[in-house]
């Protein structure tokens, strides 16, 4: 989630960039996100600020700008019954064992021929 605009979804007053924190989410905003928002109406939070990791913040800013919505969902990279995904390599097989399209890993973006 863009830092500058958490408050405008969240009651929250401060950046939250490792997700330890799970505010409510603000009344109707719930209709927005339905995916990020736990059936408490709380939501766990990560906020992204420019000057700490530019290429994610540009990244969810993109997205912004064709939704409306400053906030991506992201979610653990593992598969059933396997352990998360901790280096390329797992990410590289991991890719490959599943259904996945493509697997961005730093600058790189990888794509399945089909």
């Amino acid at each position: 989630m863009l830092s500058e605009k958490a408050a405008d979804y969240f009651a929250l007053d401060i950046d939250s960039p490792y997700m330890l924190l799970a505010p409510k989410v603000k009344p109707g905003k719930e209709k927005l996100v339905p995916s990020i928002t736990h059936v408490d109406n709380t939501a766990r939070v990560q906020t992204v600020r420019e000057e700490d990791n530019e290429h994610y913040y540009k990244l969810i800013k993109a997205f912004e700008r064709k939704t409306g919505i400053p906030m991506l969902l992201d979610t653990s990279f593992n598969v059933a019954g396997e352990p998360i995904v901790e280096t390329p390599d797992d990410a590289i097989r991991c890719f490959m064992s599943t259904d996945i399209d493509v697997l961005g890993i730093g600058k790189f973006l990888i794509k399945k021929k089909r």
